[in-house]
């Protein structure tokens, strides 16, 4: 007896927006291992194969039309699960976008030896994980039943570093908040259950690693991360489907995990511009974690040593309660800057000094590089690079002028104002300071922390780390003191989020400190001044959310950044219009138009509630214009995008 055909729908691996839905092909007879997840290569009109996932396979057909067959199947691991299937496909409507673009963050790359292996294993190599280690500090659990209660919460974490077990005989030094997710991810395993905790990069990753290590052994902790190389990164995501009782962690992508039994889902500094998927659809790791947490309904932790506007926002409307953890006594000290220009103020020398009789001190500067920016020395014009119009810089002492964004060097250079040919050194970098706390306290070691001198760590003995902003190390006890310079230049830069961010950078390197140590911030008053010298950022937060609500920028509403000819923008807005609470800036030039090219911008905002809408509304549009044919004098396609930060950075 002949059987019933099958037919399987399946997801293509295009950036096509026409392409971005689901396709029915039948199951040729004698091809096995067609099922859902699986990946497989399609026949497409053009008679071209495509790739794809199948997302479902049935016995009754829903087109009418032709169906093709599938051509073979690429391998019969299931890589698509149905959750993250769900989750991308919820999260490209959400932003207007494509599924298969969500899918290439998802799940990495097929290495097929890895693959074979993984196929291969017999019933030793599936043995059951032992047991979780012992608790070390049964009397003092942090937020007890969270998991179980299925909570959503948005976690203030008290700074403070702690020293843990680095799994080789010895030990490391973490951040407190680190130990404080892996004890909420302990809860979720207990319960059988899987956690997934995105950090925003490799720095927190390591130190929350060490933490889950200690809480629920390292057989127990998965880690995916671009940084891995090809193979173990994709055996990393393997073992994510033997729905194993783990916790994940890594960074932006690894909220896209599969997890069958999702307990927990932790976000670590939510307001980190690191979580900010910047290849389309666009998506911040953030609403991705809240999509996925009403799918699955996990427990959700929003947490930091400052709180985000956009997790302030969620509090205010209810979807998240407040929740406060541990304790970290310091004196923040405000310190005005020296009127002779120097950028490290007496307060400063002061507590340097006092904190250098017991351990490291931390000094946290704006910028890496010797001199950051350059200056015609006649007329005082910003110097820029001849080539691509990028500031020029010295990155050490002695160095040839360079451009900051290309990297060529500033040959021959002349200022196209005045034609003077002199130039000066505007601002400090960190080797600059470096050079200049060195001769102010002869005797003590200096070392640089910065792009491009990376330490992860530091021991005890007495010494000046001069630190850009998220470059710090972890102290061996913690700082002994903790200089917060280039305040003032960090708030004069453009931008909505600008003193947002700087609070969360001064509250990370607060963090470091140890108990009893002085914080100096220089240069600084204010609301962000006093969110650093108090005990929560949380005033602070609500303060800035307020302001933005009267204006009605984000977070307080959502946005959408529509670019393209004057032509297809006005007619994306005329789509618009019908929407009630939906109002539009512009439209303007675009920033990023070439010379004699007509392209307009315009930002439409409306309300989170409009969102699905608009979002209908915006696909229809991209798909219109992407159907449009080209020819000459056609408006150019249209390119609009959900929740865009970048109109909001020169504000």
């Amino acid at each position: 007896m002949t059987p019933a055909p099958a037919f399987a729908r399946v997801v293509v691996d295009s950036r096509l927006p026409q392409l971005d839905r689901l396709f029915e092909y039948r199951v040729p007879p004698g091809l096995e291992g067609v099922a859902p997840g699986v990946r497989v290569r399609v026949p497409l009109r053009n008679e071209r194969e495509a790739s794809g996932y199948v997302v479902e396979v049935a016995d009754a057909r829903d087109w009418e039309g032709e169906v093709a067959d599938v051509a073979h199947v690429v391998s019969t691991v299931p890589v698509l699960q149905p959750e993250v299937w769900a989750l991308a496909r919820a999260v490209a409507d959400r932003a207007a976008g494509g599924a298969a673009d969500v899918l290439r963050v998802a799940i990495p790359g097929r290495q097929a030896r890895v693959e074979k292996a993984w196929l291969a294993r017999d019933a030793a190599d599936r043995a059951a994980l032992p047991a979780l280690p012992a608790v070390a500090d049964a009397s003092a659990p942090v937020l007890p039943g969270l998991v179980e209660a299925r909570r959503r919460i948005a976690l203030e974490c008290a700074g403070g570093v702690a020293e843990v077990a680095d799994g080789d005989d010895g030990t490391a030094w973490i951040g407190r908040w680190a130990i404080a997710l892996a004890a909420l991810a302990r809860q979720a395993l207990e319960r059988g259950e899987q956690a997934i905790l995105v950090v925003p990069d490799h720095r927190e990753q390591r130190q929350l690693r060490l933490a889950l290590d200690a809480a629920v052994g390292e057989e127990r902790v998965v880690e995916l991360d671009a940084r891995q190389k090809n193979p173990e990164r994709y055996r990393a995501f393997l073992r994510c489907l033997d729905d194993e009782p783990v916790a994940i962690i890594g960074p932006r992508s690894a909220v896209y995990a599969p997890a069958k039994r999702l307990g927990l889902l932790a976000v670590w500094e939510d307001g980190d511009p690191l979580l900010a998927e910047p290849l389309a659809p666009g998506v911040h790791a953030r609403d991705a974690a809240l999509v996925r947490q009403a799918q699955s309904g996990c427990a959700l932790v929003l947490a930091g040593h400052a709180r985000s506007t956009d997790a302030e926002r969620l509090v205010e409307v209810g979807f998240l309660e407040h929740e406060r953890v541990g304790e970290h006594r310091v004196r923040v000290l405000p310190a005005a800057l020296a009127d002779d220009g120097r950028r490290v103020p007496a307060a400063a020398f002061a507590a340097a000094r006092e904190g250098l009789q017991h351990g490291p001190v931390l000094v946290q500067v704006a910028r890496p590089g010797h001199a950051p920016g350059l200056a015609c020395g006649d007329c005082g014009a910003r110097a820029r690079c001849r080539a691509c119009g990028g500031p020029l810089g010295v990155r050490s002492r002695g160095s040839a002028p360079a451009c900051r964004l290309c990297g060529r060097l500033a040959a021959a250079w002349s200022c196209p104002s005045c034609s003077g040919t002199r130039m000066r050194e505007v601002g400090r970098g960190s080797s600059r300071i470096a050079e200049e706390l060195g001769r102010a306290m002869p005797g003590i070691p200096v070392a640089i922390a910065d792009g491009e001198h990376e330490r992860l760590e530091v021991d005890a003995r007495p010494r000046i780390v001069v630190a850009t902003r998220g470059a710090e190390p972890i102290a061996e006890g913690g700082y002994r003191a903790v200089l917060l310079l280039d305040g003032d230049s960090l708030l004069a830069r453009e931008g909505l989020r600008v003193a947002e961010e700087a609070v969360r950078q001064w509250a990370t390197a607060r963090a470091l400190a140890a108990d009893g140590a002085s914080v100096v911030l220089a240069g600084v008053m204010g609301p962000a001044a006093a969110a650093i010298t108090g005990a929560t950022t949380v005033p602070f937060a609500k303060a800035e959310l307020a302001e933005r609500r009267a204006l009605r920028f984000p977070p307080a509403v959502r946005t959408a950044s529509v670019v393209g000819h004057p032509d297809a923008v006005a007619e994306a807005l005329e789509a618009l219009s019908g929407i009630e609470h939906l109002d539009v800036l512009g439209p303007v030039p675009a920033a990023d138009a070439r010379p004699g090219e007509e392209r307009e911008r315009a930002i439409a905002r409306f309300a989170y509630a409009d969102g699905p809408r608009v979002a209908s509304v915006v696909r229809a549009r991209v798909l219109a214009a992407a159907r449009r044919p080209a020819r000459p004098g056609a408006p150019a396609r249209l390119r609009i995008r959900l929740d865009d930060h970048e109109p909001f950075d020169g504000l």
